[in-house]
């Protein structure tokens, strides 16, 4: 890997992924914003300054995963990280989930990932480097009114295992792990508070859902990731970690 280490985050451009941007540009890294919103991620970018550009990437397209590649190739040099944060969320039980909304959740979380994951493995089979994946808490303790959700990021663990077995089978130095957040202070909450009836109600619900009483914050997500890409975690891989307040093992 190059002494300056080049990272692609998707979903850069806001939320975690804006956190996990600026943690790497921080630590030195060269960082590539990629995500569909153009304007956010410019300026998220232009903040930042030289060591980060913005690129367009649907990561439910492979021709989109190319062009991102090799854009941050050209730019920076070989890719030594990749972070796939990017995702949605369309709520939704068993008795009223469409199937159209269950083929675009997994398009885009589980086929996102995948194309992810299969884009950075070819590009740093020769050089080594690291994956990350962004799951979710809810891929390993189900709620009823999210079940598509749950089952894509659920298949974003298996698929993380499977990477990291492969990569290892092939001698490539490449790691591939996994992070499941619980719920996070971003922007995205919102439009979940309208849903819980109000800001101050749907605060106190989201709370009682982890064990420390409170919501995470960017830089706690961020801060696991800078730790899985650096030198330090090079003997970890087809490893989960949670970062959720002890959402998954609460008891109630």
């Amino acid at each position: 890997m190059s002494a300056r280490p080049v990272a692609i985050v998707t979903g850069g451009a806001s939320g975690l992924g804006r956190a996990i941007v600026e943690r790497f540009a921080t630590d030195g890294a060269y960082v590539v914003i990629a995500d569909i919103d153009e304007a956010a991620g410019r300026v998220v970018a232009e903040r930042i300054g030289r060591g980060a550009v913005f690129r367009f990437l649907d990561i439910a397209d492979e021709a989109s995963w190319a062009g991102c590649i090799e854009a941050a190739e050209t730019t920076f040099g070989p890719l030594s990280c990749l972070v796939n944060n990017a995702g949605i969320s369309i709520a939704g039980s068993i008795l009223d989930t469409t199937p159209a909304a269950w083929r675009r959740i997994f398009e885009v979380n589980a086929t996102g990932t995948f194309l992810g994951c299969q884009a950075g493995v070819r590009a740093m089979r020769e050089t080594g480097g690291t994956i990350i994946n962004i799951a979710s808490a809810r891929g390993q303790r189900a709620s009823g009114g999210q079940v598509a959700y749950c089952a894509s990021k659920a298949a974003i663990l298996m698929l993380t295992e499977s990477v990291a077995i492969a990569c290892g089978e092939q001698g490539f130095d490449i790691t591939c792990n996994a992070i499941c957040p619980g719920v996070f202070d971003t922007p995205i909450l919102e439009e979940v508070r309208t849903a819980l009836g109000g800001a101050e109600k749907a605060h106190a619900a989201l709370v009682r859902m982890h064990l420390l009483k409170r919501l995470g914050q960017t830089e706690e997500l961020a801060a696991m990731v800078a730790f899985l890409a650096s030198a330090e975690a090079r003997f970890i891989t087809g490893a989960t970690f949670n970062v959720d307040g002890g959402f998954r093992i609460r008891d109630k």
